[in-house]
């Protein structure tokens, strides 16, 4: 079992890595990150309407490329994409009563189809000019899209044809590596395959396989990883995108994964990167545990798309070492903290900050002060 003697950070100290976006909204309405110099943040709606949806966060920054783009948008005859609500004196009501700066799609912009047009057209223009080389510039750029939806919360539904997409939750898709410029809620799966081994002290002990990202990987290069881990594409089902991930990164095949998978919660967090984008995230997570007495070799993952540099099957000791030194990609620290929980190496009595990390791996982003 795991000790409450501490070792380099704490699992809270992890957490807080990870989940470092704190909101503050200030008798005017104005919102802010007090965990990061104050910074105004500006709530995204859907469209104009104050009871409109609200869809990401955008940075001082963004909002004022989003003014200069209107201001394009006008000297080439063009129609503005963005209504502006920035004047103090003339603050919108927002959702909750209070008054506040927003920005939003403008109403002409009425459907997935053509939110999905107008953002292609920005970022992609955005990364040919160089605008924001460090998010989505060519070296950064994913040419993926992932959705985005009405309710961050809500079902993840698509339109089946394009133009029949009344009543979804799905509000559009857009360029991956420039979600975190909007703020927008992203999605993921995360896997581990682990076994337990018993001890001479008849104490469980976990392994675990762990993937070393490789080090052209656009992001956090070298550091550990979920044995299987990636992103939501547009149009695909969690557990669809799963099997996908775990043939392309690990080489497992997908019968194994339909056979043996057990869907076991999600962990959610407010991610500012080191640059302060941000990047509120929801990651469902999975498990396979391979059952003692069976041929492992069906488990056992191999580097199949370059992503990854190699795998290794980990000790519990080691696993903790590891975890202690941030050697992980943040949110996969998370999963791994989430698999001691519920494994039941992590309890509220061998860890003074319990409940304090459980609220924290299942946050819902301030969601309601946006």
């Amino acid at each position: 079992m795991i000790t409450s003697e501490k070792q380099n950070l704490s699992f809270l100290d992890i957490v807080g890595i990870c989940d470092n976006v704190h909101l503050h909204r200030d008798t005017e309405g104005v919102l802010h990150d007090t965990s990061y110099n104050s910074e105004i943040l500006v709530p995204l709606y859907l469209l104009e309407s104050p009871d409109s949806p609200v869809i990401g966060l955008l940075r001082p920054v963004i909002v004022e490329q989003l003014k200069l783009e209107n201001e394009k948008s006008r000297e080439n005859g063009l129609q503005e994409l963005w209504a502006l609500r920035l004047d103090p004196s003339k603050y919108t009501t927002l959702r909750n009563g209070i008054p506040g700066p927003s920005v939003s799609f403008r109403d002409w912009l009425n459907t997935p189809t053509k939110r999905t047009a107008a953002m292609k057209e920005l970022c992609e223009r955005w990364r040919d000019t160089g605008l924001f080389p460090g998010v989505c510039g060519p070296k950064k750029w994913r040419a993926e899209l992932y959705p985005v939806y009405c309710d961050p919360f809500g079902v993840h539904d698509h339109p089946l044809i394009a133009g029949h997409e009344d009543g979804l939750n799905f509000a559009f898709e857009m360029e991956r590596s420039a979600c975190a410029l909007f703020g927008i809620v992203t999605y993921g799966v995360h896997m581990s395959i682990y076994d337990e081994v018993e001890q001479d002290d008849g104490q469980r002990r976990l392994r675990v396989w762990v993937p070393t990202r490789a080090l052209t990987k656009p992001t956090f290069p070298g550091y550990l990883d979920n044995t299987v881990a990636g992103g939501i594409p547009s149009g695909m089902s969690v557990f669809e995108s799963l099997v996908k991930e775990c043939m392309e990164e690990a080489s497992i095949e997908p019968e194994v994964i339909r056979k043996h998978t057990r869907a076991v919660g999600s962990i959610s967090y407010f991610f500012r990167t080191s640059t302060g984008w941000l990047q509120p995230e929801i990651e469902y997570v999975y498990d396979i545990f391979i059952p003692p007495g069976v041929d492992p070799s069906p488990f056992i993952p191999r580097p199949l798309d370059g992503e990854v540099e190699s795998f290794e099957f980990v000790t519990h000791d080691r696993l903790l070492q590891q975890l202690r030194s941030a050697l992980f990609k943040p949110n996969c620290g998370l999963v791994i903290i989430d698999l001691f929980i519920r494994l039941g190496y992590i309890t509220p009595d061998n860890e003074p900050d319990f409940m304090k990390i459980i609220n924290r791996l299942h946050g819902n982003f301030d969601y309601g002060n946006w």
